[in-house]
């Protein structure tokens, strides 16, 4: 169980790490959805349900929608 809590902190890190420099912000926003899966299930796993179905429905479900609505009447790439 280590090693899966180990790996899901790393890959959360690259998730951070990758948002911040990605220049097309549709591709940011589904590495954000990713980063608030991985958020929900590192949650999940310290034994906290209440607090990861809130983050996998309010952070990856409507944030995420919100965004690409956003991004469906602005442009797709940062200038």
């Amino acid at each position: 169980m280590l090693i899966l809590n180990i790996i899901l902190v790393v890959f959360l890190i690259v998730c951070a790490i990758a948002v911040q420099h990605t220049k097309d912000l549709l591709g940011a926003v589904i590495l954000f959805a990713s980063y608030s899966l991985i958020m929900a299930v590192l949650w999940l796993l310290l034994r906290a349900p209440d607090i990861a179905l809130t983050e996998a429905a309010i952070g990856a479900g409507v944030t995420t929608m919100l965004f690409i609505a956003v991004i469906s009447r602005t442009g797709r790439m940062e200038k």
